[in-house]
C-alpha cells in the first residue's frame, strides 16, 4: 500500500540531515536567524505591548514543553498545567517568604517540576494513548484541587499574596511596563530553545521520533524505551516549571487557575495551531493563539471566543500541521511550480 511523503501528509519532515553522520545539521539557516530577531525588535517598535509580549514568550515556552512529548515523543497530555503550576507556587512561594531572587526562584520552580514530573513520568509510559491521556488529566485535576485544598499554602482560590519579585542581577526592577519581564523572559526562553533544538537534533531526539512512530520496533533495536520516555518527559515538566516561574515573578500574583484544565487545554490548542513536532510551531502557535484572543476579545468583547473557535477549525481542517506545516507545504508547492 502507497503512503504519502510526511510533508505532504501535514508531518514533520524534519530538519536537513548531515551528509556524513547521518544526524540533523545544527546549521542555523537564514529564516531562523531573521525569526530570532523579531522579539528583540519588537521590543523597541511596541513598547506599549511589552506585557502582552513577555505573555507570549512564557506560552511560547510552556507550548515548547509540550511539543517535547507530544510532537516528538507521541505522548499526548491534558496535564501539562500541573508543572506549570507547580513551576508558579514554587517561585511565588519563595517569593512571598523572603527570597526575591528572580533566577534563584526561577530554578526552584523549574526543579520541583521536574522532581514532580519523575513519578508522573512512571505513571504515563505505562499506559498507551488513551490511557496516558487520562492519566494526564487526572494528575492535573488533583493538582488542582490540591491547590484549593492547602490554602494555607497556596491561598486557595484567592491565590498568593504578598510577592514581591527582586531585582533582576540586583540592577532591574520588574517595573508596569514590562520592560524587564520582557527582556528577562526573552534571556530565559532562547537558552532554553537552543537546548531543546540541540536535544531533538540528537540521537537521543532521533531516538525519540522512532519511538513516536512505532514503540515496538525501537524496543526491538534495543532502544530503552521506557527511560527515554521518562527522561523526555521530566525534561518537558522542568520547562513547563520554568514557564510558571515567570509568570508568576513577572505578573506577581500566583492562583489555582495556573494549574486548572483550561490552561492545559490552552496549551494543546497553540501547539495544534503552531504545527507539533516542529519547534518553532510552539512558540508561532503561542504568538498567533494570544494575539488572536487580544484582538477578538477587543473587537467583540462578548463572543469572541466563538471566532477564535471558528479560527481553529479553520487552520485544523485546511493546514494539517498546523500554521507551519502548511507554511512548509505552500512553499512545497510553490517550488514545484518554479
Amino acid at each position: 500500500m502507497m503512503t504519502r511523503p510526511a510533508a505532504e501528509a501535514g508531518e514533520p519532515a524534519g530538519p536537513p540531515r548531515n551528509r556524513l553522520s547521518g544526524l540533523p545539521d545544527d546549521r542555523w539557516s537564514v529564516r531562523e536567524a531573521i525569526f530570532w530577531t523579531i522579539p528583540p525588535l519588537c521590543y523597541f517598535a511596541f513598547p506599549g505591548y511589552l506585557m502582552l509580549g513577555s505573555q507570549i514568550l512564557i506560552a511560547g515556552l510552556f507550548a515548547l514543553s509540550l511539543d517535547l512529548i507530544m510532537g516528538y515523543a507521541g505522548i499526548v497530555s491534558l496535564g501539562q498545567a500541573a508543572f506549570f503550576g507547580t513551576g508558579a507556587y514554587t517561585a511565588g512561594w519563595l517569593a512571598s517568604h523572603g527570597w526575591p531572587d528572580p533566577l534563584s526562584g526561577l530554578l526552584a520552580g523549574s526543579a520541583a517540576a521536574a522532581v514532580v514530573g519523575l513519578p508522573i513520568g512512571f505513571l504515563v509510559v505505562r499506559g498507551r494513548d488513551l490511557g496516558r491521556l487520562i492519566v494526564t488529566l487526572g494528575v492535573g485535576m488533583l493538582f488542582f484541587e490540591a491547590a484549593n485544598k492547602a490554602a494555607s499554602v497556596t491561598g486557595g482560590v484567592d491565590g498568593l499574596s504578598g510577592m514581591e519579585a527582586g531585582r533582576l542581577f540586583g540592577l532591574f526592577d520588574f517595573d508596569l511596563f514590562g520592560r524587564t519581564a520582557y527582556l528577562y523572559s526573552l534571556g530565559v526562553l532562547f537558552p532554553l530553545f537552543l537546548g531543546c533544538r540541540r536535544l531533538v537534533r540528537s540521537p537521543f531526539g532521533l531516538s525519540l521520533r522512532g519511538i513516536r512512530e512505532n514503540a515496538t520496533r525501537m524496543a526491538a533495536l534495543g532502544a530503552p524505551v521506557r527511560r527515554r520516555l521518562i527522561g523526555i518527559f521530566v525534561i518537558a515538566a522542568a520547562l513547563a516549571g520554568a514557564a510558571g516561574a515567570l509568570l508568576a515573578q513577572t505578573t506577581r500574583f500566583v492562583g489555582p487557575d495556573s494549574l486548572g484544565f483550561s490552561r492545559s487545554a490552552e496549551v494543546l490548542i497553540m501547539l495544534v495551531l503552531g504545527g507539533a513536532g516542529r519547534l518553532y510551531g510552539a512558540l508561532v502557535g503561542a504568538a498567533l493563539f494570544l494575539l488572536a484572543q487580544d484582538v477578538l476579545a477587543g473587537f467583540d468583547p462578548l463572543y469572541w471566543q466563538f471566532w477564535l473557535g471558528l479560527m481553529l477549525v479553520g487552520v485544523v481542517l485546511h493546514a494539517r500541521g498546523g500554521v507551519m506545516g502548511g507554511c512548509e507545504l505552500l512553499a512545497e508547492r510553490l517550488g514545484r511550480h518554479r
